[in-house]
């Protein structure tokens, strides 16, 4: 995958699949009649970790890593993940609000040079039914990201049996593979 290509999308596909011990997810660029495009990335997330760490690969071989994100402590509710590129290089870094995020997830994304953008489950009745509820804990979220109250990103999940997620991207700017790093982080990480 070459950066700059990648920076050149403006929408991506997140698919997750399921196996027995991890969370899998593929991330594809969209083709311009909306549908799922060529794969850019692949992502493996070991259930039950003991310290969150994912690293995104070019494919499913796991041959080549793109980037990658780990939390910095072992457990924290408001805990922070530094996005790092396929040479360990930082790209930037998230956290979860965990006061803000009791009613309505909120998190927070930063890239250096360009501020913090904030991103807020976009219905609080949704958000509140996925809660407390339990068994509508598969309600689709979304959740619309912001820098200085102008859009920055979405990321949108779809109805269906797997969760499956548009992203997009309205700050030219936005590093996108911060941007992946987040979408994935916000399926596996939200239960969290």
């Amino acid at each position: 995958m070459q950066l700059d290509m990648l920076q050149a999308q403006s929408q991506f596909h997140v698919r997750q699949r399921v196996r027995l011990m991890v969370n899998q997810y593929q991330v594809h660029a969209v083709s311009p009649d909306g549908s799922e495009g060529e794969m850019l990335a692949f992502a493996q997330q070991k259930r039950m970790a003991f310290k969150e760490q994912v690293t995104l690969y070019t494919d499913d071989t796991k041959q080549q890593p793109v980037l990658g994100f780990k939390a910095r402590q072992v457990m924290d509710l408001g805990a922070t993940y530094d996005v790092t590129d396929a040479n360990g290089n930082p790209i930037g870094l998230f956290r979860k609000d965990f006061k803000a995020s009791l009613l309505r997830s909120t998190w927070h994304v930063e890239q250096p040079g360009l501020g913090q953008a904030t991103g807020q489950e976009r219905s609080l009745p949704v958000a509140l039914l996925r809660r407390f509820i339990d068994s509508l804990s598969w309600l689709p979220y979304h959740f619309d990201f912001t820098i200085g109250g102008q859009p920055a990103f979405s990321v949108i999940k779809k109805w269906g049996l797997r969760d499956r997620y548009v992203i997009e991207i309205h700050q030219p700017q936005l590093d996108r593979r911060l941007v992946i790093a987040m979408a994935v982080g916000l399926d596996a990480l939200q239960s969290r």
